[in-house]
């Protein structure tokens, strides 16, 4: 391929036509929108570190389902912060609890025209902040924690959630949550396995989102950052456990592995772009010295590109509304 017969550069020579020879395109139906509802507040709570994100209430996130729905995004993942934790998570349980009564209210507010998701993990519930529970030891105890997330996943179903994201990286998670889900009658109650979930240092401010409690770190459950065959091992055995979808989290500093599982995966693929991810560019943004809007489409689309079927972002309304312009 010699100069001057090939110009690739006149394949972008307008508006038009970068567009018509795109590889890759964005659209609303791509994003689903995280958010969170705490238990026991009047007004929406802003999280500092996570600007334009909030803690809703009841009313703010039915509206901000709705609003998900008027821009084409697919689905909506819910978070629940409790008002009470205990060392069990007793609350995950509780069907008129913070996130299975979330559950509910997001489904009579849109029924089905969004993917109503539930967070299945204990992190969240426990007043220590790990996503199990400990031994005698302040070991996460594996199999211990897979009852408990057996009845929360049922618990959720229950409510209405058509989606179920098991996130705690518990090994024989998905298999225990699919027989809980089969032997409750809750056959078309779908799993977004989180297969491959990294202890990374992008999650602190999704930690003030929740409210954790955590001591320490979870690097003897989430995987180690420096691995990458590794991440193949976790989804093919969630895939054999019967996952419906399977995630890599988290999507910027992980793109190598979500290339890798987008191109080995036979059931979808998403993405979790995390709430450091958010806060860096929000920050740098504020400070002028990037273009937001530029940057998070970019960011949003390196990640569709990398392989991910679907992206779970803060931005998931507002960027459905920019496609929308476009």
């Amino acid at each position: 391929m010699s100069f001057p017969n090939h110009r690739p550069r006149r394949l972008r020579t307008t508006p038009a036509m970068r567009r018509m020879t795109a590889e890759h395109r964005l659209a609303p139906a791509d994003l689903i929108l995280p958010a969170f509802i705490r238990e026991g507040i009047t007004e929406p709570a802003p999280i500092t570190s996570m600007p334009g994100v909030v803690q809703h209430t009841t009313d703010s996130l039915k509206r901000a389902a709705a609003e998900a729905v008027e821009l084409g995004v697919s689905s909506i993942m819910l978070f629940g912060v409790p008002a009470v934790r205990d060392a069990r998570g007793t609350a995950s349980l509780d069907p008129d609890g913070v996130l299975n009564k979330a559950i509910r209210d997001v489904r009579a507010e849109v029924g089905d025209d969004l993917v109503v998701m539930g967070d299945v993990c204990l992190d969240e519930f426990t007043d220590h902040g790990h996503c199990g529970v400990l031994d005698a030891n302040g070991y996460v105890d594996n199999d211990a924690t897979l009852e408990i997330y057996a009845q929360m996943a049922v618990a959720q179903a229950d409510a209405g959630a058509h989606v179920l994201g098991p996130s705690g990286m518990m090994d024989g998670q998905i298999a225990v949550i699919r027989q809980a889900l089969e032997v409750a009658g809750h056959k078309n109650t779908a799993v977004l396995a989180y297969a491959a979930k990294y202890a990374s240092a992008f999650y602190g401010p999704f930690r003030e989102a929740v409210d954790s409690q955590l001591k320490g770190d979870r690097r003897t459950y989430q995987m180690d950052a420096a691995n990458r065959r590794e991440a193949i091992i976790e989804v093919e055995l969630d895939l054999e456990e019967g996952a419906d979808m399977v995630m890599v989290k988290p999507a910027m500093s992980y793109l190598d592995i979500l290339a890798d599982v987008a191109d080995m995966s036979p059931v979808p693929v998403a993405a979790y772009q995390i709430s450091g991810e958010y806060a860096m560019i929000e920050a740098a943004a504020a400070n002028g010295w990037i273009d937001r809007r530029g940057a998070i489409t970019e960011s949003v689309l390196g990640i569709k590109r990398a392989g991910a079927d679907m992206v779970l972002t803060y931005w998931a309304s507002e960027l459905a509304g920019w496609l929308r312009e476009s």
